[in-house]
């Protein structure tokens, strides 16, 4: 039987069976221990340049569904029209799956993506070794000794690679939010939308207000990579947060928005790439368990004085949202839109649509 390798940046060398395409690939490896949502996890902008290890012993139970679209145009069942992930890496797949939305099983989604998987790989074990390392650069090779280089994604400005090229409007009611896009989900597009909100979606940097846009919100999304490489975007928000026009962050977007204040972020030693993380308001002191994809976090103790830390995760202390203490200005770093995930804090976009 056919092997193929996973090569860590320290040396390590992992033995497993390929299946997707027969390529070799390079990126950051990370972890996700979420039991579900795979087809959107793949297609989310914010894995971009990432190796992506499923700590769920099997995956890929209920298939993958097909490219159908919403009246919208957007793809009903993944977050975005592209597979961002450089590499799969599992313990089992299912070759078999059962669903009746499900169009064909992993295997051919990643041949068809040119995505290389690994499977029959002690995925607990390698994801203890990535806690207590930390994330690492890896690669997916059938031959050791494949010259392919190692790739960080945190080198790159891989949110211009996801980033829509000129401005999408999706019309629906009378309010206009310009959303910058760093690698905007679907579903927070859907979100808005059902909110009533026409979504005016702009490049990264794209300068909506020297372009003659004049919205009633702003919207930051999410997105892949350091944010400290999008210096475009930050331009853009200081704007956007001496308009006084109100404006939401999500993810990359929170990061974004605390950098444009005057704050730093920072590198977290392996992220936090789940739907089961656990965050408090500590305006309410209530709990929500949230879905995160990121890798980076807001330093608290940069924070200007007059901004305030509103959301904090109780398994790391780490900042999970950022709120003006005068403007309608806030940002969180989890994903109320979800999918995957809990709808805990998919009043949060309601919370915005009333600040409109």
């Amino acid at each position: 039987m056919k092997k193929a390798y996973l090569l860590l940046e320290d040396g390590t060398k992992i033995e497993g069976t390929p299946f997707g395409a027969d390529t070799d690939s390079a990126g950051e490896v990370v972890f996700n221990t979420g039991m579900m949502g795979y087809p959107e996890s793949f297609t989310d902008p914010s894995y971009r340049g990432q190796i992506l290890t499923l700590t769920y012993p099997l995956i890929g139970n209920y298939g993958v569904p097909g490219d159908c679209k919403d009246e919208n145009g957007l793809k009903k069942y993944f977050e975005s029209n592209a597979v961002h992930i450089k590499g799969l890496i599992v313990s089992e797949y299912c070759k078999a799956p059962s669903h009746w939305h499900s169009k064909k099983n992993i295997d051919e989604w990643l041949k068809k993506n040119n995505v290389p998987g690994l499977a029959e790989i002690d995925t607990r074990a390698l994801t203890q070794k990535l806690r207590e390392s930390g994330t690492m650069l890896g690669k997916i090779v059938t031959d050791p000794n494949s010259p392919i280089e190692f790739y960080n994604p945190d080198k790159d400005n891989v949110v211009a690679q996801v980033s829509v090229k000129k401005p999408i409007t999706y019309k629906a009611g009378t309010k206009k939010v310009v959303l910058i896009d760093c690698g905007a989900k679907n579903n927070i597009v859907r979100s808005l939308l059902a909110r009533n909100l026409t979504v005016i979606r702009v490049p990264w940097n794209y300068d909506f207000f020297a372009n003659g846009i004049k919205p009633d919100g702003i919207f930051l999304s999410n997105g892949p990579g350091d944010p400290m490489f999008v210096t475009q975007t930050h331009e853009i928000v200081k704007k956007s947060i001496e308009s006084g026009i109100p404006v939401f962050g999500i993810c990359l977007g929170n990061q974004i928005m605390a950098i444009a204040a005057g704050a730093k972020t920072y590198k977290l030693k392996y992220g936090h790439r789940a739907q089961n993380q656990p965050c408090m308001d500590l305006e309410t002191g209530k709990c929500y368990i949230t879905s995160q994809n990121h890798g980076f976090a807001v330093n608290e103790k940069t924070l200007p004085k007059e901004f305030k830390t509103w959301f904090i995760n109780v398994n790391d202390k780490t900042v999970e949202g950022i709120k003006h203490k005068t403007k309608p200005i806030m940002a969180v770093q989890f994903h109320p839109e979800s999918t995957p995930g809990p709808t805990d804090t998919s009043y949060l976009f309601d919370k915005f649509a009333d600040m409109l």
